[in-house]
């Protein structure tokens, strides 16, 4: 199947979370008794979350305030920041790989430490993002996102679903590790979703635009169909504006003029090819709508800083701020 081939959404900020499709790093049933405290170290390009299980705890990330987190609360630490959980202030606490850990496979382990007091459980785990609007999304996220259990609409699915997930957690039966994958895949979009409704941050920049009916529509066209000879003109038709105003009011929301908006795309779109599936240069040059190998070497090079021959050797070359 082709990028084009697919119906542009009508949706395009649902269509944003759906690009939030992850590849776990690591997950982690942690078992805890009072007093005790856990130092994350800082994971690049990766996205933590802490669903607590039972039992209370503090989440201490530098430049946020402590979080007193209870059982059912779901936390993210959104952009790989190292950061510490403890049973209270001030609570020592060595770093991850300083503790004994019991290994249940490549990406699931089992952590008991502590003092032998009151107990605390956690599922625990940190996630990538493959996709472009996925990396754009996140890098706009704040740097903790908590949805209170006790005070969330939505607050009986997500007490059966942090349920099911200790239970998973807990029993690792086959295909346990897939379940907990699947399911932190629901808690995280969901934990965004409720940032989004809450933060007058999220109605600024590239996530207003993306609520904006015509700049919105705009974006998704040019996320589903990159390889489209875009010009201003065409993306105006598209949604029913002048070329004038549709010019000042894209630059005006997203921060920068739609054309370069539609290079830049690309060549993220590309860098992702090369990286996650090992496409070759020639093969995107034609699948971008470049004429030329040459022409979109030079466009990736401008825009990514190295050619697509090194990016695609240099699996941790990370995507550069839009």
């Amino acid at each position: 199947m082709k990028l084009k081939d697919v119906l542009v959404p009508v949706d395009p900020l649902g269509e944003a979370l759906h690009f939030l499709r992850m590849s776990g790093i690591f997950y982690c049933r942690s078992e805890f008794t009072a007093p005790w405290g856990l130092t994350l170290p800082p994971m690049a390009d990766s996205l933590m979350f802490h669903a607590v299980t039972s039992g209370p705890c503090w989440l201490e990330v530098e430049g946020s305030e402590p979080q007193l987190l209870q059982p059912g609360d779901f936390a993210l630490v959104p952009h790989g920041a190292g950061h510490r959980l403890v049973s209270e202030p001030g609570a020592e606490a060595p770093g991850l790989f300083d503790l004994p850990r019991e290994q249940q496979s490549d990406r699931y382990e089992v952590l008991r430490h502590g003092g032998g007091g009151a107990a605390t459980h956690l599922v625990c785990g940190a996630v990538r993002f493959d996709h472009p609007a996925a990396h754009r999304l996140a890098k706009l996220l704040p740097s903790v996102i908590r949805i209170d259990a006790s005070a969330s609409p939505e607050a009986d699915w997500l007490g059966s679903t942090l349920r099911f997930m200790a239970a998973e957690a807990h029993a690792m039966q086959p295909g346990g590790e897939t379940i907990i994958t699947r399911l932190a895949d629901i808690l995280v979009i969901q934990a965004i979703r409720s940032w989004m409704a809450r933060d007058p941050a999220a109605r600024t920049g590239w996530l207003g635009a993306l609520q904006d009916r015509q700049i919105g529509r705009a974006i998704s066209l040019i996320h589903r169909d990159p390889a489209r000879p875009w010009t201003v003109a065409s993306l105006a038709a598209e949604v029913a504006m002048s070329r004038s105003a549709f010019a000042a009011r894209f630059t005006a929301l997203v921060g920068e003029p739609a054309m370069h908006y539609v290079a830049r795309w690309r060549m993220h779109v590309a860098l992702t090819l090369l990286q996650e599936k090992n496409a070759r240069p020639v093969e995107l040059a034609s699948q971008l709508g470049y004429q030329s190998e040459a022409a979109f070497s030079r466009s990736f090079k401008r825009f990514i800083g190295v050619s697509p021959g090194a990016a695609r050797r240099q699996r941790d070359i990370v995507l550069p701020d839009f």
